[in-house]
């Protein structure tokens, strides 16, 4: 795909002009008549933006909020749909995100639906969102449909922060004290052992804590290159299982079991889950498809094989609560909710319900989370740091105990 400008003439022969993102100037031709122009100049940018690469890049769930709340009240006031995506191009102050919605317009504009229009942008536009837009032009519900996308949008991005925050603090703390406990080994022993060896202190003189960590030291030292490349191999091994099926199967299935961060992911999910279908459910989508998206939206691929068994129960004839309990995912508080809202025909009103209860849940477990780990992180690092300098200071101890009995 390559960025072409051009000029044309309209039915009175006004002269216009403007950009559109084509695979040659033939196309581009043919889409200017298809509008009922008459092609004057078609050239080719000099530094045309490749949209095969450029899709998706910077473009954050804010810029999506953003572009389906304007677009929304564009819709809502009654603008064309070209003309609302002309406007919000024209006004985006992301390149790739602009050439992406001209994309689109020029797309709309040469007879693609918008839904189609926006398949072709899968880094940007989800399934979940196309599935829904093309709902909303099913229905003639569009506006409602964008302002629905763009509030599930601002919930999805705050459960994103939520996983962030539940795993970033832990890391960084790890992190750290690896960091400190690297700079002990490299410069703060040597340096107290050199001071020992100006004593006069032998090795053999000195207490058993501070000859093992003089040793500790002088290992970390010698093996620090092969130490460095075992961990750049492990980094890389573990990157590579996770990407096999397996591999990733069981560090999700691991996430979701551990003591104080697995119920945290667990509320998480199910808010995601339960948010995502009632938006989908109540936008109009089949219930098979919506649980295919689900599915593919989990982000956890324990959750998602138990997705999908519940969608295969569904297409048999089951109703979801059964299969539910069986994946063996969801908490049976949850089952038995949306079991009712099954038998009531409230469904979608009844997972929106289960998502903000859950949204909430998930607020105070973070917090409880951060709370409970700030104090044993601290603990355990000061615990590192006090072990390494009481050895350090055990023999000086022990010289000034000698001087005075002198």
């Amino acid at each position: 795909m390559a960025e072409f400008s051009w000029e044309a003439r309209g039915r009175t022969g006004e002269l216009r002009a403007g950009t559109m993102v084509a695979e040659n100037a033939d196309a581009v031709n043919t889409r200017l008549r298809k509008q009922n122009l008459n092609p004057v100049k078609v050239k080719k940018k000099a530094f045309a933006i490749n949209l095969n690469f450029q899709v998706g890049t910077g473009v954050d769930t804010k810029d999506l909020v953003t572009f389906t709340r304007l677009f929304a009240t564009m819709i809502d006031a009654g603008l064309p749909l070209v003309q609302c995506l002309d406007i919000l191009a024209s006004q985006q102050p992301k390149p790739a995100f602009a050439a992406v919605l001209r994309d689109i317009k020029n797309s709309v504009e040469g007879g693609s639906t918008f839904s189609d229009a926006l398949r072709k942008h899968p880094r940007i536009f989800d399934e979940l969102f196309v599935n829904l837009i093309q709902a909303g032009e099913a229905g003639g519900i569009l506006d409602s449909i964008l302002s629905r996308l763009s509030i599930y949008l601002e919930k999805r991005q705050k459960l994103v922060r939520q996983v962030k925050g539940a795993l970033s603090y832990p890391t960084i703390v790890f992190f750290i004290a690896m960091g400190v406990m690297a700079v002990m080994l490299t410069f703060v022993i040597p340096a107290f052992e050199n001071m020992f060896a100006e004593f006069g202190g032998g090795k053999d003189n000195l207490p058993a804590l501070t000859r093992f960590m003089v040793a500790l030291s002088h290992g970390f030292i010698t093996f620090l290159p092969l130490t460095v490349v075992l961990g750049i191999g492990i980094a890389v091994g573990f990157t590579y299982t996770l990407k096999t099926p397996r591999g990733r199967r069981v560090f999700d299935s691991t996430l979701l079991k551990l003591p104080v961060m697995g119920p945290v992911l667990q509320k998480i999910a199910v808010a995601r889950f339960t948010r995502t279908l009632g938006t989908l459910l109540q936008s109009g989508v089949a219930i098979l498809d919506a649980l295919e998206i689900c599915a593919k939206t989990s982000g956890n691929v324990r959750i998602e094989s138990g997705i999908m068994h519940v969608r295969q129960k569904i297409s048999e004839g089951q109703n979801m609560a059964e299969p539910l309990t069986e994946a063996g995912v969801f908490p049976e508080m949850v089952v038995q909710m949306i079991g009712v809202g099954e038998q009531t025909g409230a469904l979608d009103a009844m997972l929106n319900k289960i998502a903000d209860f859950y949204e909430e849940e998930t607020d105070v477990a973070v917090a409880s989370m951060t709370s409970m780990l700030e104090p044993i992180m601290m603990v355990g690092i000061g615990g590192m740091v006090g072990v390494v300098l009481v050895s350090m200071y055990l023999p000086i101890f022990e010289l000034a105990g000698n001087i005075k009995g002198d």
